[in-house]
């Protein structure tokens, strides 16, 4: 229909003529007129609007995604759009040039040809490739495989939606909860593997590291290191795609560490994402070459014929490649920890305390760390509604205060409940990953009770999810060290002050109990030890984190606690676990300083000093031989632990500290006597 220019109006008619309205209610063939409501301009209402300006399907997709544009200027540019785009192009190239640096082998030193972009959009590909084609096109150096015919896609720091999207696309066993959480598999590994994880002893690390009885660090030579850094490589350069994360670990910004993870898995992707601290777009811009490289091919096995293996998993540091390659497990755990153990060689040689500990700070500045393992209460307790979380696992004691080494919280997640922990259950939210949990098949409600797959089910999320989070992660120096033991012989107090050589001497034991299983009907409790509360994943001495520890306390004037939050009244069986509003009371004593100015008494054996009084806490609990009905019982299991604590300790007498020795016998004099 269109206007012939006088007010009236032309249509087709069925047999393709024109007619043309008149104002006399009919057509001039006869037909009924076609009513018009004009407005005072001369045209009709029209609420459409233009068509859109693409030509395809494919072209009206691209439209509904804008480009994320650069947020810094560029350095060395002249002003002008011209200028900006052709620096754009640049930092890609730069960027690709990198990452192709990075999934270099043996037999193609130069790397394989890199583009971005996911290989399932291949309308986009050609765009993205013919910047960076001419300049990745390499020969390899022994031989021609098909891995140099393609394209190896590079998926970089997406956001959390874009990997959901990839995620539940391709990965079997990925779903969203209904809390918006992404819930995935780790396969059949639901847990580190640490007797297949190697690190390679070479002419410094000999000397520098850990090594023999005790030690977490299993030794494997670089020809063996390079081997399943090849077959990780090799199998990352197969994939069609690959994720690359580029994130920092450290928040101190003086000594922050760039990462690079390269992974098969959206999971493992959206896992580091939230584990590490994520770059601003201006740090992204300018982030160059990383200190530190993960080549994740966990989804492969290693050769079980390679020299060293023992399994099909291997977990393997290169401290003077700065690289860790993993293959033949898919438990994301292992990167986390993997870079806590860097983290632990890295910061002492730069003076600087790595620490497995939670990290709190109150209103008024005054800062606490938590050591404990697992089932100590660390979790809970330094998560503290009236003060504000640096961190819940991984620090750094520097010269100007402490700083969170991690971006996110990695929760266990058995028997979560929201009464209990309602700072965990609410960050589980979109952006979460819930790691081998089940759920409702219709409502998608997570079953926190469930051990189907396993017991170790956890929960990753970025530490801004937690509403007293205090960001940036970094506080001043600590006033108190609290080293916290679950005792399930229920001989040891409540609350202890403690000495340097006393700390010293607690902390290189790293000790809580185990309670055995009731099915069988054993209830006798077992002692572990982990030496400085993570063994697994301290790569100097013991005792050298101890020194510096104690050096850093003796500085800033800090104040070490020995809590016990375990037994009391006789062991697991006979005595009762201490109720945990006392365990927080006597925190809270800690923090607010009145614990300090406390009347205190030596106990017998371990020579602990103990409150005669903490406000809100019975007096008689404070000792525990009160709370003993049969004191020779007490006294029996006193001197059993403490020998279970002297023979763990026989470990660490032989190393010496200092030239004269002097600390090694003072840390041993701070342990039991009897």
């Amino acid at each position: 229909m269109a206007s012939n220019g006088n007010g009236e109006f032309t249509f087709a008619n069925g047999n393709g003529t024109a007619a043309v309205a008149n104002g006399n209610g009919t057509a001039r063939n006869g037909l009924a007129k076609i009513q018009t409501q004009k407005k005072g301009n001369g045209m009709c209402h029209d609420d459409s609007t233009p068509p859109v300006k693409a030509q395809t399907i494919d072209e009206l997709h691209s439209l509904q995604k804008k480009k994320s544009a650069p947020t810094t200027p560029i350095k060395g540019t002249q002003g002008g759009a011209f200028a900006i785009t052709l620096s754009e192009v640049e930092r890609q190239k730069q960027q690709l040039q990198s990452i192709s640096a990075s999934l270099a082998s043996l037999t193609r030193e130069t790397g394989p040809k890199v583009v971005r972009g996911d290989p399932a959009k291949q309308s986009e590909t050609p765009k993205v490739s013919s910047h960076v084609s001419h300049h990745h096109h390499f020969t390899p150096t022994i031989s021609v495989s098909d891995s140099a015919l393609k394209f190896t896609h590079v998926l970089y720091n997406l956001s959390p939606a874009e990997l959901y999207e990839q995620a539940i696309k391709y990965e079997k066993g990925s779903f969203i909860t209904s809390t918006g959480a992404l819930a995935t598999l780790s396969g059949a590994k639901t847990g580190r593997s640490p007797r297949d994880k190697r690190v390679v002893k070479d002419d410094t690390t000999e000397d520098e590291l850990w090594w023999g009885r005790g030690s977490p660090n299993i030794e494997m030579d670089e020809h063996t290191f390079m081997v399943n850094r090849e077959r990780a490589v090799d199998y990352l350069n197969s994939l069609d795609k690959v994720f690359v994360n580029d994130q920092f670990l450290n928040w101190d910004p003086e000594n922050r560490i760039k990462v690079r993870i390269v992974s098969a898995r959206a999971y493992h992707s959206l896992f580091m994402h939230n584990m590490c601290i994520r770059p601003t777009p201006e740090e992204l811009e300018n982030f160059g070459t990383p200190d530190f490289t993960i080549y994740n091919a966990g989804q492969f096995p290693c050769n079980r014929y390679t020299h060293y293996m023992t399994s099909s998993t291997s977990i393997d540091l290169n401290l003077a490649r700065r690289e860790m390659v993993i293959l033949g497990t898919m438990y994301a755990g292992e990167m986390k920890k993997g870079l806590f153990s860097v983290m632990h060689y890295l910061m002492p040689k730069r003076q600087i305390l790595s620490l497995h500990s939670g990290c709190n700070m109150g209103k008024d500045g005054d800062v606490a760390l938590f050591f404990g393992l697992s089932g100590t209460g660390k979790t809970t307790l330094s998560t503290d509604h009236n003060r504000y979380l640096i961190g819940d696992d991984e620090h750094c004691w520097t010269e100007n205060g402490v700083s969170n080494i991690e971006g996110g919280c990695y929760a266990k997640c058995i028997d979560l409940s929201g009464e209990k922990e309602p700072d965990i259950w609410n960050a589980i939210k979109f952006g979460a990953v819930l790691e081998n949990i089940v759920f409702d098949e219709h409502t998608r409600e997570v079953d926190y009770s469930d051990k189907s797959v396993t017991e170790n089910t956890r929960a990753a999320y970025p530490i801004e999810y937690i509403p007293n989070a205090k960001i940036p992660c970094v506080g001043p120096h600590p006033k108190n060290v609290i080293l916290l033991a679950c005792d399930a012989f229920g001989v040891l107090p409540p609350v202890s002050k403690l000495n340097l050589a006393q700390t010293m001497y607690h902390f290189i034991s790293g000790y809580t109990a185990l309670v055995a299983g009731t099915e069988d009907g054993i209830k006798e409790p077992t002692a572990t030890f982990s030496a400085c509360f993570g063994a697994a994943f301290i790569m100097l001495h013991p005792t050298k984190y101890a020194a510096m520890l104690a050096d850093k306390m003796l500085k800033h004037g800090a104040t070490g606690w020995l809590v016990n939050t375990g037994w009391s009244g006789g062991s697991y069986g006979s005595g009762k676990r201490i109720k945990l509003p006392y365990t927080r009371r006597i925190i809270d004593a800690i923090h607010d300083g009145s614990l300090l100015n406390a009347k205190y008494k030596k106990t017998e054996v371990f020579g602990l000093e103990i409150p005669t009084e903490v406000e809100g806490v019975p007096s008689e609990i404070l000792d525990p031989v009160n709370t003993w009905s049969d004191k020779d019982a007490h006294n029996e299991t006193l001197l059993k632990l403490a020998g279970l604590f002297k023979r763990n300790f026989e470990t660490f007498t032989n190393y010496k500290i200092g030239k004269d020795n002097k600390l090694t016998e003072e840390i041993l004099a701070a342990g039991p006597n009897f």
